[in-house]
């Protein structure tokens, strides 16, 4: 339920979403106290921002820097050649799970990964993040250095992906 609700609010505003927020805020009580402060907070945020103004803030924040850009391996790679088999790799792991993309989506979006997060065994999907954890606080970083409301959203996933190591004895 977790990764399945971010995915939905890092995606581009929609009037679906929109529609959708007081289902999302019923689903607020599933979550632990401190996450559901953090997206009840972003929640409270955009309730005061028309749809319009929504979607400007959206695209101000992800799709005019790269620096905040929702597609992960562009912060690993930026127009790199070694993206493209990154890509194809993400893909291929995914057909693995059985899920196909449509021709026109990259596989690194994180409302994607998040998505496909949800249809996985919790420490699965974890696992799967955690591959990703420096992308993301950089990700959270530069957010928070624009203090953008999406910074907190971009945080709560970075710690949900990190594995927990043993502590030495």
């Amino acid at each position: 339920m977790f990764y399945r609700l971010l995915a939905r609010l890092l995606d581009y505003p929609t009037a679906e979403l929109q529609s959708a927020l007081p289902e999302i805020w019923a689903q607020l009580e599933k979550l632990p106290e401190g996450e559901r402060k953090v997206v009840g907070n972003f929640l409270a945020h955009l309730h005061w921002e028309d749809m319009t103004e929504w979607q400007a803030l959206y695209v101000r924040t992800f799709d005019m820097v790269p620096d905040n850009a929702l597609h992960l391996s562009h912060h690993l790679f930026g127009d790199d050649k070694n993206r493209g088999p990154a890509l194809i790799d993400l893909s291929e792991f995914y057909k693995e799970y059985g899920l196909e993309l449509a021709a026109n989506e990259l596989p690194d979006y994180l409302p994607l990964m998040l998505e496909f997060s949800s249809q996985l065994e919790q420490d699965e999907a974890k696992m799967f993040l955690s591959q990703w954890v420096k992308v993301l606080g950089q990700l959270a970083l530069n957010l928070e250095k624009v203090e953008s409301p999406y910074a907190p959203l971009i945080r709560l996933i970075e710690q949900r992906s990190q594995l927990v190591t043993a502590k030495a004895a």
